[in-house]
């Protein structure tokens, strides 16, 4: 038997898919819109359309596979966004990245009484955090959650949670329950 350090965590196909989206939508940087993503099955993949297998190469039927939804996501509004958003049945899950601002929540009550909306204030604030969630939601229930922090852009510093957005997650599951 080898060290245990070098064992690697056994993740679900799920997870697998969230961090390689997340790293793809990473690459392209801070300051993007919303991105919506189908996951699929690789193997329904392929039985729909054959001629992936051409590009896809020798792909792990079990794995999904994450297709954007280009201008699924219109205005601001993106709760409204994912209200009107159905799926076909061979879309076992849906994949959401969106960047948000933290802050402490002592800075949540500190900044009563000034000038500006809240999100202005968040945006102007001394400790605030940019982050990038990427929630994923199968059918089934399971559920992931990666955060990756501005302040630490790194793919192997990207925290793995579950109940980290909830209203994102039921907004999502929302879409799958058509």
């Amino acid at each position: 038997m080898g060290s245990m350090s070098a064992v690697k965590p056994v993740l679900s196909p799920l997870t697998r898919c969230a961090l390689e989206t997340e790293v793809h939508v990473a690459s392209e940087g801070w300051g993007q819109a919303p991105r919506l993503f189908a996951l699929a099955r690789n193997g329904e993949l392929l039985r729909a359309q054959p001629a992936l297998a051409a590009v896809l190469g020798d792909i792990d039927p079990h794995e999904y596979s994450a297709i954007e939804q280009e201008d699924a996501i219109v205005g601001d509004d993106l709760e409204k966004a994912l209200g009107h958003t159905a799926w076909p049945d061979d879309v076992e899950g849906v994949a959401l990245a969106v960047e948000r601002i933290i802050v402490p929540p002592s800075a949540q009550t500190d900044t009563f009484g000034t000038r500006g909306s809240t999100t202005e204030r968040l945006a102007s604030h001394a400790e605030r955090e940019d982050v990038r969630l990427l929630v994923a939601a199968l059918r089934d229930g399971e559920i992931i959650t990666l955060v990756r922090r501005k302040a630490e852009d790194s793919d192997d510093k990207v925290a793995i949670g579950t109940n980290i957005a909830p209203g994102l997650v039921d907004a999502l599951k929302a879409t799958l329950a058509g």
